[in-house]
């Protein structure tokens, strides 16, 4: 249903799920093993991996702090694309690796949910994919002391609009990890 002709695969997009960004977020330990558990279902399935790594000034490249939790380990030959921007397409080669892996669906995965998950997600679906935000595999760090919602309201209204988003084409959806069904 993509509106990207020729494009009938899916990935799994991991987005951030770095020491940095993801210490002392919400429900972390869970979210991890979540996503493990995506990963190892996708490889099992033969459905490409792809892994999404910010790099700021806070997460500075090579430093402890921005590299990918133990818990996750990419393997050879699964995409690593590096970004700067929320949005996990802007100024990154994401869309080259997805269109030579006939992608045009993608279930996404990871941190943080109220920043680079969002703008990631609405990037793919304005890019015309189809995309799945895995309910429980996204979390975020606590930015009340700026004024945001608490975490779990972050996450809980995250995945209430997106199973209602529409387009054209396009499909959007929630499911928890159990549930992912990456050929459907």
């Amino acid at each position: 249903m993509t509106t990207l002709a020729d494009r009938p695969n899916t990935a799994l997009i991991v987005i951030d799920v770095q020491n940095g960004v993801v210490d002392g977020a919400l429900g972390r330990d869970a979210v991890v093993a979540n996503i493990q558990a995506l990963v190892e279902k996708a490889r099992g399935e033969g459905v490409p991996v792809v892994w999404v790594q910010h790099s700021d000034e806070e997460l500075q490249e090579g430093s402890e702090a921005w590299k990918y939790v133990p818990e996750l380990v990419r393997r050879e030959p699964e995409a690593l694309v590096h970004k700067s921007y929320g949005d996990s397409f802007e100024g990154t080669n994401l869309e080259d690796v997805l269109a030579r892996a006939g992608v045009g669906r993608l279930v996404v995965a990871g941190a943080e949910t109220d920043a680079c998950i969002r703008s990631t997600i609405h990037g793919a679906f304005t890019r015309g994919y189809d995309v799945t935000l895995v309910g429980d595999a996204h979390t975020a760090g606590d930015k009340t002391a700026w004024g945001a919602p608490p975490v779990e309201a972050v996450i809980a209204h995250t995945n209430l609009y997106w199973q209602y988003q529409d387009a054209p084409g396009r499909t959007a959806a929630v499911t928890p990890a159990m549930d992912v069904d990456f050929k459907g």
